[in-house]
């Protein structure tokens, strides 16, 4: 069984610690695939990007995507945590850490765990532009619910 770690919080991600909890969990433990979504500064006029979420149904979601990732995949450990409030660009937003016997399963536990995320995980992004101007949130992609879908055909 895997040990299943999920968090929300407004804290700054400690991206090593993460890590060495993950790949120290267990003695069998071969590969740690890591993801980390960071804030982009969109060529400079982004000063910063505000995540909201849906207290209590946001963690729930989350637990439930890398349950499902577990439960897909033979990984050891999986933690995936998200941030929300104000971001600036280079700051983490989002961690996934995968840990199986072998690379593959932590592979793809990651890559399944960031595209349900995307399209499930209840969190808006609002833009606060470098001069001040008014932005608005941001939009879902198509190119989201398309990488999401690919899951379901290999099912």
């Amino acid at each position: 069984m895997a040990l299943i770690r999920t968090a929300v919080t407004d804290a700054p991600l400690d991206l090593a610690g993460e890590f060495a909890g993950v790949s120290n969990s267990r003695a069998d433990v071969g590969a740690v695939v890591t993801f980390t979504g960071l804030c982009r500064d969109e060529d400079g006029r982004l000063e910063a990007l505000e995540l909201e979420h849906y207290p209590g149904m946001a963690e729930a979601e989350i637990t439930r995507i890398a349950t499902l990732a577990a439960e897909r995949w033979d990984v050891r450990a999986l933690t995936v945590l998200h941030r929300y409030g104000k971001v600036k660009p280079g700051e983490a937003i989002v961690l996934v850490v995968a840990a199986s016997s072998h690379r593959h399963a932590a592979f793809e536990a990651a890559e399944f765990v960031m595209d349900f995320l995307k399209t499930h995980a209840p969190f808006w992004k609002k833009e606060h532009a470098t001069d001040g101007s008014a932005t608005g949130w941001v939009e879902a992609r198509i190119t989201d619910d398309e990488a999401e879908a690919r899951w379901s055909k290999d099912a």
